[in-house]
């Protein structure tokens, strides 16, 4: 029998908040949101998207006498775990069954995979027991297969038609909700009579907007990866002889960064998005942080603790030209890249695409270390990118700020010691207990995806707003996918996508961070958030991220 722990039956006994606009379930429809349209302007999008293109906003109104059929509603986790997934889940579960007892919820095994080869299980009250208020995505499982060929597409089609399914639920990132997006339109123009509806799901952050206030899983994260670099800050606070480059995953925005930075004061963090504005090379980067450590060396400290975001690499001038240069040249199918996969060995592989290089692009790569050489040729990503999370960010500043104090104590510049630990925080914080934020709101996200499929709505994101305050007082929407997409660069190609949203320079959790950054750099006024609360009072167990108050109120 497994062993279980005491905080594991704690949690699966606690009961989500519902908003009041949840609370007669039974009443509720879709009706437009008359102020609010999100109609797509663009004509290129307007060709890919003709069903869906028009759609506006939803909101739901109790209405007179309202009906309810049993729905059968399928269900697929895609891509990588975030708190909170068992949650939307049961709170699907929970009001398909309210809406109609005879309603019927199937899991999809292995993410879209499980979706285009028909496997899946059934999902019943006595499995969800288990699942809970609880981390991971085991109940059924992940993947990062898209269904993007005619030939997925219509496998996926005669799923849905097999199973006998009302509406589809995608709970994913950008990319899967994308994904969902297409698969609507496929299905309308295919007269398949399903609802397909997308759930905003990434630790990263970036999968927000206007309507959108927050991904969930974001939340229990940042909480976690602040706990552990507040422990690293008395660590490093207490020994007083080390410097801990700390990366943070979050793809390509920095807000898991940003938000750790609020909640720790480390010493330095670099903001992606800011590199980017500034156009700051790896060397001006590097100089910034050998001038903190000579500066802190002056006063006697050789310690501190650096946040660098996962994706920071992306944008950086020099890298990011090497990058795009490098997507081009290996684009999924093109004959550099056969020729990359025909090599065996890792040199033969970076004398290859140094050749194959311009002039700037191919100076910045032959001056990076080995390793990081070829971490940048490693496989590519499912949109035959280069796989940035792959890349040793964290290692590579660190080459360069050693080079560079060696340079400086050369010349008589610094007299300190450097000394250094790694650290790179990313799978700790994806798959824990959600925080009660997550928990509750994941379990309202389920909710107003049972009142789109109920409601026959397709090509909709749920959407939960008004997330600053008591959840007793969030609102419910249901926003058009299509109305999110953009045109990007994908596999050589202009590709709908939805967009990422990175951190604003301009925004009030960024100018709250530069108004203390000086100040955090050499007085070491460190701030320990200790671990995720889900007992007592609400302003330390419900509160959300410090970057979320901020920008909503």
């Amino acid at each position: 029998m497994k062993e279980t722990t005491t905080l594991y039956h704690e949690r699966l006994a606690f009961q989500p908040v519902l908003p009041l606009a949840l609370r007669e379930l039974t009443q509720l429809k879709a009706v437009p949101l008359e102020e609010a349209s999100t109609t797509i302007s663009d004509a290129e999008l307007q060709k890919l998207f003709p069903h869906t293109w028009k759609q506006g906003i939803v909101t739901f109104l109790a209405q007179p006498e309202v009906v309810h059929r049993p729905q059968r509603v399928g269900v697929v986790l895609s891509g990588g775990q975030a708190a909170g997934g068992h949650n939307v889940i049961t709170g699907l579960y929970d009001a398909l069954v309210k809406l109609h007892p005879d309603s019927r919820l199937f899991g999809f095994l292995g993410g879209a995979t499980g979706l285009i080869d028909n496997e899946a299980i059934e999902i019943t009250q006595d499995l969800l027991t288990e699942y809970r208020n609880q981390g991971g995505f085991d109940i059924i499982g992940s993947g990062r297969a898209k269904v993007e060929t005619e030939e997925q597409m219509q496998a996926a089609e005669k799923t849905v038609k097999d199973l006998r399914l009302t509406g589809l639920l995608i709970i994913g990132g950008d990319d899967s909700n994308t994904n969902a997006a297409v698969l609507a339109e496929y299905f309308l123009a295919s007269g398949c009579d399903v609802n397909v509806v997308g759930v905003p799901k990434t630790i990263d952050g970036d999968l927000k907007n206007e309507h959108i206030e927050a991904s969930f899983g974001f939340d229990t994260a940042c909480k976690i990866f602040s706990e552990l670099i507040g422990n690293i800050c008395r660590d490093t606070f207490s020994a007083k002889k080390y410097y801990h480059f700390i990366k943070l995953m979050g793809r390509s925005a920095s807000h898991i960064a940003l938000e750790c930075a609020l909640q720790t004061h480390a010493n330095m963090t670099l903001i992606s998005e800011e590199i980017a504005d500034k156009g700051m090379t790896l060397q001006q980067i590097t100089t910034e942080i050998c001038d903190m450590i000579c500066r802190r060396a002056e006063m006697g400290k050789n310690f501190g603790v650096l946040l660098i975001p996962e994706g920071v690499i992306e944008f950086i001038p020099e890298f990011k030209d090497l990058i795009t240069e490098l997507n081009d040249l290996l684009a999924k199918g093109g004959e550099d890249l056969k020729a990359l996969e025909a090599m065996s060995s890792a040199q033969d592989k970076v004398r290859f695409v140094s050749r194959q290089l311009y002039e700037d692009a191919k100076n910045c790569f032959v001056s990076i270390p080995e390793s990081i050489q070829h971490e940048m040729l490693l496989d590519r990503d499912p949109h035959g990118n280069v796989q940035v999370s792959k890349i040793e960010t964290e290692k590579l500043l660190l080459e360069a700020v050693r080079k560079e104090l060696h340079r400086r104590k050369v010349l008589g510049e610094y007299v300190g010691k450097f000394s250094y630990q790694t650290h790179f925080f990313g799978y700790e914080g994806r798959s824990a207990f959600p925080s009660n934020f997550d928990a509750q709101y994941c379990y309202a996200l389920g909710q107003v995806a049972a009142l789109l499929v109920d409601s026959n709505m397709t090509g909709y994101m749920t959407c939960v707003g008004n997330l600053v305050n008591d959840v007793e007082q969030w609102n419910i929407k249901g926003i058009p996918l299509s109305s999110m997409m953009v045109m990007e660069k994908r596999h050589g190609k202009p590709t709908p996508v939805i967009k990422k949203t990175l951190v604003d320079p301009k925004g009030k959790a960024f100018q709250l961070f530069e108004n203390h950054r000086e100040q955090w750099k050499l007085e070491d006024d460190y701030r320990y958030p200790g671990p995720v609360q889900f007992f007592g009072p609400r302003e330390i167990s419900n509160n959300t991220t410090l970057s979320l108050r901020l920008e909503r109120q």
